[in-house]
């Protein structure tokens, strides 16, 4: 499957920004979908996983409340609705289908999208 990331920019603390990631192929429905950030000089940490139906989903404690993690598997599409946006949210934002093991590890991704950059500013 092949991710297409977009929706990132620059924007106020206390903003809002919606991403977006668009998979390839049909069998989008049958992946485990997440979102993961890399800020400079750190490693890629989990932002939010979401089950093959929407069922259930999953969020970084640091994003917790302010995070919305969505699908439309008619679309092959997974969303992050980023509310109440802080400084500490800024990086590249990776959007990823799992292939097996926990939604919090990078090892369990299969697949990567190209990043999209999210910078709030104070």
């Amino acid at each position: 499957v092949q991710l297409q990331a977009s929706g990132g920019g620059l924007v106020q603390a206390g903003g809002s920004l919606r991403l977006s990631c668009a998979a390839s192929g049909r069998t989008f429905s049958s992946y485990v979908m997440g979102w993961f950030r890399q800020a400079p000089g750190k490693e890629r940490e989990f932002v939010a996983a979401i089950t093959y139906t929407g069922r259930s989903t999953y969020y970084a404690d640091s994003v917790k409340g302010r995070f919305t993690i969505s699908r439309d598997n008619a679309k092959n599409t997974v969303y992050l609705e980023m509310n109440s946006l802080k400084p500490e949210d800024t990086a590249v934002y990776y959007c990823a289908a799992y292939r097996s093991g926990s939604v919090y590890y990078t090892s369990s991704v299969g697949y990567w999208g190209q990043g999209t950059q999210v910078t709030v500013s104070s």
